[in-house]
């Protein structure tokens, strides 16, 4: 699950140079999830890859949870200076976030940089104000903090990231590669999303949001391999109605125990699930084929043009068309 608040679209004027701040006391994961996505040259995919740079307040060694330490190269004038500034996190969210990194982020922001939380990092953005008014997310166990720290912010703890279109916060460690395949997604379009997806071996886009992760904390979630059989089995047969009961026969279950195991595994509604397949794969058909929307629509199951235009719109932000001019514009 995500929560959109700006246009989403290929159409991005951000996919030039992207800096992530790294700091002493990090956790490695989220930062070596950017360098994954925005740092590896990806020749064979044909499109203009980013300019990457690891950024710090100080040239010496931070140190690194696990026992090791890294030096970088850039300081906060190059991350001000970037198209796309990600804050990995903070090193204690009770802590104040050091003046010097508030300028270089409210320096970017108002040059029009796209500013980008992971985890914790949505403390650094509050800190510097650009979450004021806006609804943002963080890991579900700083969420009430967050919150109670900056009242200005409305804090969405269910999600995994929210996509404010010049601000993007997103969840814990993991989201994090979800919201960086999100900002590929927009700049490049979803073939190219995929095939970054493919090469990480990880879905492009995950179902749900926190909320099956803080059940999965604090009780044991009822699984049952019957559900993933019947996700597989819809994925195959998008163009045909599909309704709670066929889902639940895939699994050799009842309707009601397949409603409640499907919302313990996946934090959403199989009809809700059904529908974010159908617009993901109607992203394809409209970038990559001359269907027309009608046809595009049907391919994917919805059972009229209007329906389709209703739904992709409330998804995406923009309508089939606008979305297909969009891709085509930033592919030329």
């Amino acid at each position: 699950m995500v929560a959109v608040e700006g246009p989403v679209g290929p159409a991005s004027a951000f996919c030039g140079s992207v800096a992530v701040l790294a700091f002493d006391g990090m956790a490695p994961f989220e930062l070596g999830s950017v360098v994954e996505i925005f740092g590896l040259p990806r020749p064979e995919l044909g499109v203009p890859w980013y300019r990457f740079f690891v950024c710090g307040e100080s040239r010496e060694p931070l140190r690194v949870v696990g026992g090791f330490s890294i030096t970088v190269e850039h300081g906060l004038d190059v991350l001000a200076a970037a198209d796309t500034v990600i804050v990995p996190g903070v090193a204690d969210v009770r802590g104040q976030v050091s003046p010097a990194l508030v300028e270089a982020l409210r320096a970017a922001r108002a040059r029009g940089a796209r500013i980008v939380s992971i985890c914790s990092g949505a403390f650094a953005l509050a800190a510097a104000g650009l979450l004021d008014g806006r609804t943002a997310t963080t890991h579900w166990k700083y969420a009430e903090l967050l919150a109670e720290r900056y009242p200005q912010v409305r804090v969405d703890a269910d999600v995994l990231y929210v996509d404010g279109d010049d601000v993007l916060t997103s969840a814990g460690s993991a989201a994090g590669l979800d919201l960086c395949l999100h900002l590929v997604r927009k700049d490049h379009g979803a073939k190219v999303a995929n095939a970054v997806a493919r090469r990480l071996v990880i879905p492009p886009h995950r179902e749900g949001g926190q909320a099956q992760f803080i059940r999965a904390a604090v009780g044991e979630v009822d699984g049952d391999d019957g559900i993933a059989l019947s996700m597989a089995w819809a994925l195959e047969h998008l163009a045909e109605p599909i309704t709670v009961a066929d889902l639940a026969a895939q699994a050799h279950v009842s309707q009601r125990t397949y409603l409640r195991r499907f919302a313990a595994q996946t934090g959403t509604s199989p009809v809700r699930w059904v529908l974010t397949q159908r617009i993901r794969a109607s992203l394809a058909l409209l970038e990559e084929t001359a269907a027309s929307v009608e046809e595009v629509g049907a391919a994917v199951g919805f059972e009229s043009p209007v329906t389709f235009r209703h739904h992709f719109g409330r998804a995406m932000g923009t309508s089939p068309s606008a979305y297909r001019k969009a891709f085509r514009a930033s592919a030329a």
